[in-house]
């Protein structure tokens, strides 16, 4: 009896050590799980078109701004901390879409090393977080669960089935139903508010924009085809390139002024300068500008 009440109480042990083992608990173990620098063994050019966009620095902000900064200070936001050691998951709503693996993947001490970090301007250790090609090829790939269910374990999802794949943890490459449509970085560039949170927030409205205004016009052309032209995992624009960013809005912006110079006689004798000024903005783009 002594013996089976032993191996009872050491199962009972076991099980919460292997639950926890299954998520990160600091930052290190939560960057190393969703580690893509292999990738770049044979996807160069591909991965070094990431290393410059957005999806490698999502909580860098632009030019090297910690972004995340007020939910890790007290009384900035009401999921701000009163301490930042006492920071969960739940304390950064923002991981819905600039770090979507910590909410599946990271222990609550991961939200308390951050929230650390944030407040100690500590770029370096903030920087190591980052929207990885596994996120996108794997984790982002279905979201059609209750059909398909979750993404699998050692698989990763692209446009296009691959049998064998050369690495040593993701052997196999299956297609994503959604990899090409616009409903894919939907998940993220949103609607606008956050209304399932316990404390409801305004964010990204690209999609939601796109898709009632964009797509009524009677345009049809996805994120895709504008942003990954050629496959580009750039996915312009990169605001910290002022001149790229300026060029692309360029692009998509027209500006016409028109101004009619007059004098009116206010009475004899004198008059008054006056301007006209006519302006019409058209846009080309698949989405309001700004977003936010």
């Amino acid at each position: 009896m002594r013996f089976l009440k032993l191996i009872l109480i050491l199962l009972f042990m076991a099980v919460p050590l292997i639950a926890s083992a299954e998520k990160a608990k600091t930052i290190d173990e939560l960057a190393k799980m969703y580690d893509s620098s292999r990738c770049k063994e044979c996807h160069e050019s591909i991965y070094k078109q990431w290393e410059n966009s957005h999806h490698a620095r999502p909580l860098m902000g632009v030019k090297g701004g910690l972004m995340l900064t007020p939910l890790a200070t007290k009384g900035a936001t009401a999921f701000s901390p009163d301490d930042p050691k006492k920071a969960t998951i739940k304390n950064f709503p923002c991981f819905k879409c600039h770090l979507p693996q910590a909410i599946t993947s990271a222990e609550d001490s991961v939200a308390v090393e951050l929230a650390e970090a944030l407040l100690a301007k500590d770029s370096t250790k903030v920087a190591k977080l980052q929207i990885t090609c596994i996120v996108c090829h794997n984790t982002k790939a279905i979201i059609h669960k209750r059909e398909l269910g979750e993404p699998k374990a050692g698989v990763l999802y692209s446009s296009k089935a691959v049998d064998s794949h050369p690495d040593g943890i993701f052997k196999k490459v299956e297609k994503s139903a959604i990899m090409k449509d616009s409903v894919y970085c939907g998940q993220c560039h949103g609607l606008g508010p956050n209304l399932e949170f316990d404390q409801a927030f305004q964010c990204a409205n690209l999609y939601g924009s796109y898709l009632h205004s964009y797509i009524p016009s009677g345009a049809s052309q996805t994120c895709m085809d504008c942003h990954m032209q050629k496959g580009d995992h750039l996915i312009a624009p990169n605001f910290n390139d002022d001149k790229g960013t300026s060029e692309l809005l360029a692009k998509a912006i027209s500006l016409d002024v028109q101004t009619l110079g007059y004098e009116w006689l206010l009475k004899a004798g004198t008059y008054v300068p006056k301007v006209v000024v006519n302006t019409k903005i058209t846009t080309t783009a698949g989405h309001r500008i700004p977003d936010g």
